[in-house]
């Protein structure tokens, strides 16, 4: 397996900071409770909350529908829900990826159900040749061709998630 960059560092780091302030700038006013989906978003959630110049609240959702395969189940898992409560409040999920749009949903129609005051999605990659069902995309990082990628965050079986980039594994 070979590693080829597909998103330097320093792109990254220049679309975060901008992120941060189109975040700020379009949600409603007030606190932001920004929601991780483990395990793949906690790098890029680490790096966006400090770019958004609001008040944050942090909270995590363990999902998993991968396993240790590179296509998904279609099986969607939370194997750890958040502690904080969302009701009225004004939420922002981040996900690391988004291809083909069934982790996403489940999750927004999870959140939904909890009736937040306005609910959000920030994603760093969006893979849309893969979408299967169209899902709301608020922020968008980087839209990427149909391949398997991994670094900064994301991972191959646990391995590559603390690359400073995001590469494709040409296997």
């Amino acid at each position: 397996m070979q590693l080829r960059e597909l998103i330097s560092a320093r792109e990254i780091a220049a679309r975060v900071a901008a992120l941060g302030n189109e975040i700020a700038a379009r949600l409603p006013q007030g606190t932001v409770t920004v929601v991780g989906v483990l395990r793949g978003a906690f790098i890029f959630m680490a790096d966006l909350v400090r770019a958004i110049p609001r008040d944050v609240r942090c909270d995590f959702l363990g999902v998993r529908s991968y396993g240790p395969a590179t296509e998904t189940s279609g099986v969607v898992q939370i194997t750890s829900d958040l502690s904080l409560p969302i009701a009225g409040q004004h939420v922002l999920l981040v996900e690391d990826i988004v291809d083909t749009g069934l982790t996403l949903r489940y999750l927004l129609d999870v959140l939904q159900a909890r009736a937040p005051a306005s609910l959000h999605v920030c994603t760093l990659l969006n893979k849309r040749s893969r979408r299967r069902i169209e899902v709301p995309l608020d922020f968008v990082g980087f839209d990427i061709p149909d391949h398997f990628v991994v670094g900064y965050g994301l991972d191959a079986a646990q391995k590559h998630r603390g690359l400073a980039y995001v590469a494709v594994l040409d296997q």
